[in-house]
């Protein structure tokens, strides 16, 4: 039954960062349109959005890496890494 908890408890962790993210990409994206309707209201000079909108872009990218690319650690990487 051990087994069974973990690998619920690991799916689990799995679920709650994937909708982590999926709030963290519609506040991205509900903000930088916030700011791209404040540019063009306020005489559409220089594009000034595109500098929050990079590097936020840039975190949105890192936490979906995380979220979706990064390999749980194993038993056998905590192994290795006591050895």
């Amino acid at each position: 039954m051990a087994d069974v908890d973990k690998r619920r408890e690991a799916a689990v962790k799995r679920l709650e960062a994937k909708r982590d993210f999926n709030i963290h990409v519609a506040i991205y994206v509900i903000v930088n349109v916030m700011l791209v309707v404040i540019w063009a209201v306020s005489g559409r000079g220089n594009f000034w959005p595109i500098w929050p909108i990079l590097g936020w872009g840039v975190a949105v990218a890192i936490h979906g890496w995380m979220t979706f690319f990064q390999k749980p650690i194993s038993e056998d990487d905590i192994r290795r890494e006591m050895e």
